[in-house]
């Protein structure tokens, strides 16, 4: 028999939130009352203060949960700038009493090389958007079609390991590796080390996956062992711009390394590229898992929404924004300072502090949306959720993403009669600030 779904919240040490007090969004076991968290900040406290968190000691960080106030956030970086810091940080029980906050060990050369990258190439609004048009959009933005074929066969590769057993633990057989295959393919990553670059991947995002609080901090022992094991992914990298220089091919790195940045009218150098790429890779992978895995609980969660998909294909585009909204595969991040003093839902906000922008309680922002938590096919405006950001600064993989989901679920549905949940599923996820599923296990009926 089939499992029904039901709440995880035995899951943690965490229990699940009543009252204001007793929200908690980053702590162990947050992950799973996170949806009943953001109801009550919604009513109690949609500006909810972090004291002592902000730029410095004695500034505050808020978390922002309304999705009028994410919105004018993002969409003005001149007045909301990004939070930057010139080195990690300690988190703040590793700093010794009485002195200051300090930084943890350098960044890896290529984390260094993206932010030198940033400052050269894209120091401003303007070249910014001059960046994102040259240089990404062609191959994971508007353009990311020209994948569409290479896409399609990453999802019946995978679809063809399993579709004879009928089960199928869909995270790690599906989910997790089809952006990995995806992104080898846009930057020209050899296939065979598929294995090396997705323990890369995950070291990457570690950071947002074991960091404490809304800034995601690290002990110095963990950032450390975080730059060793991505010291060895800058020299891979590294190694790779080198090769295409010489030998270029048709892929992202090779033709980065032979296009005319038009905007400042020369060449990329080698530093610059290996920015672009760190930047990618640490983008291109987790979004989309985690996408797909909650998209496919969705559907065993509603039969109905199966039948109507598998019957409409044209209604699987809108299907995949609902997904991305009610289900938001980064739940939030503390990516934006203000620059002066502000204020949001007749809070006072100080310049100075961080905010953290909850994309997920902005999504389901019942002020925003009839009947938030519900999959509406036919809402209007369905790509106005926050899951991408939204502005100048939006994902630039946002194309490459929605790419793969709708190719997925298609071709899933051509191959699929039904799905639904297998036994032995917890539905626990990862810790950190993504909406990630460990594990899933569904059965299914192979269409005729």
């Amino acid at each position: 028999m089939a499992q029904s779904k039901t709440p995880n919240h035995s899951l943690g040490p965490m229990k699940c939130p009543v009252t204001l007090q007793d929200v908690d969004l980053f702590s162990e076991g947050a992950q799973e009352h996170w949806y009943e968290a953001y109801e009550i900040l919604h009513t109690e406290a949609p500006v909810h203060r972090i004291p002592g968190e902000g730029t410095s000691p004695d500034t505050d960080g808020f978390i922002l949960s309304k999705h009028e106030d994410i919105s004018r956030v993002v969409r003005d970086p001149a007045r909301f700038p990004p939070v930057r810091f010139d080195k990690p940080m300690m988190a703040p029980s590793e700093v010794p009493e009485g002195s200051e906050r300090k930084a943890a060990p350098e960044f890896t050369p290529a984390m260094n090389a993206m932010m030198i990258s940033m400052q050269s190439l894209r120091p401003n609004m303007e070249l910014w958007r001059a960046h994102r048009q040259q240089l990404t959009d062609p191959w994971v933005g508007p353009g990311a079609g020209r994948h569409e074929e290479m896409v399609t066969k990453a999802v019946d590769d995978l679809i063809d390991n399993w579709i004879d057993r009928g089960t199928v633990e869909f995270v790690n057989e599906f989910a997790a590796p089809l952006p990995q295959i995806v992104m080898n393919n846009v930057l020209g990553f050899p296939m065979e080390d598929m294995e090396r670059l997705r323990a890369w991947g995950v070291a990457q995002v570690r950071r947002y996956v074991y960091g404490r609080g809304h800034r995601n901090l690290l002990t110095p022992e963990e950032e450390a062992e975080q730059m060793e094991v991505l010291s060895e992914f800058s020299d891979y990298v590294q190694q790779q711009v080198a090769d295409k220089r010489r030998e270029p091919k048709d892929d992202m790195i090779s033709w980065l390394t032979q296009v005319t940045y038009e905007a400042l009218d020369r060449k990329l150098t080698d530093l610059e590229i290996i920015g672009i790429v760190y930047a990618m890779h640490l983008g291109g992978l987790e979004t989309t898992q985690y996408a797909i895995a909650e998209q496919a609980q969705l559907l065993c969660d509603d039969p109905a929404l199966f039948a109507e998909l598998k019957n409409d294909r044209s209604k699987i585009r809108f299907f995949v924004e609902e997904g991305l909204r009610v289900r938001a595969p980064t739940q939030g991040l503390s990516t934006r300072m203000t620059s002066q003093d502000e204020e949001f839902q007749g809070v006072k906000v100080p310049k100075g502090s961080i905010l953290h922008m909850r994309w997920a309680a902005g999504n389901i922002d019942p002020s925003e949306y009839e009947c938030p938590r519900q999959i509406k096919l036919d809402r209007k405006g369905l790509t106005r959720h926050l899951t991408f950001s939204q502005g100048p600064r939006s994902c630039p993989g946002s194309g490459i993403s929605r790419l793969e989901q709708n190719i997925a679920w298609n071709r899933l549905f051509d191959r699929l009669s039904t799905l639904e949940y297998a036994p032995n599923n917890t539905f626990a996820h990862q810790p950190g600030i993504m909406l990630g599923t460990l594990e899933l296990n569904l059965k299914f009926e192979r269409a005729a």
